[in-house]
């Protein structure tokens, strides 16, 4: 009899020690996802980031082009300043700028390639911008 009850407390001894092993199985796993979560994250916000910042800038521009009468080439050397500024990779000539009496456009278009760990891509972007003037 005293056998049989030394019997139970290793089978839930045993029993334990591989719960214990399945909960740090499960932790590694999710600590690995949440790590790779965030590189991925650190990889694609920028250039995303760097878009809007920029698309800001195009509504800002082509805004004041038509007000204070900027030319192409001084709408295209602001736009050009902020793209080295914030890194995008644009050549000046990519900028493409119209302007008229009563319009402005402003738009570019590029890729940014993206090299994940196991995984390489381009995000492709299109920011442009208007403005009509109210006279």
């Amino acid at each position: 009899m005293h056998f049989a009850g030394i019997r139970k407390r290793n089978s839930i001894a045993q029993r334990r020690s591989s719960e214990r092993g399945e909960g740090k199985l499960k932790t590694v796993v999710f600590v690995a996802v949440g790590l790779l979560a965030i590189y991925i994250a650190f990889k694609l916000v920028p250039p995303y980031v760097s878009e809007y910042q920029l698309q800001d800038k195009m509504q800002e521009m082509a805004r004041f082009g038509i007000v204070n009468h900027y030319s192409e080439e001084q709408i295209r050397d602001n736009i050009f300043k902020v793209v080295q500024d914030l890194d995008v990779p644009v050549k000046r000539e990519d900028i493409k700028v119209s302007v008229t009496q009563s319009l402005v456009k402003v738009s570019l278009e590029y890729t940014v390639p993206v090299d994940l760990l196991f995984y390489s891509t381009e995000l492709h972007f299109t920011p442009s911008s208007e403005n009509k003037s109210l006279f």
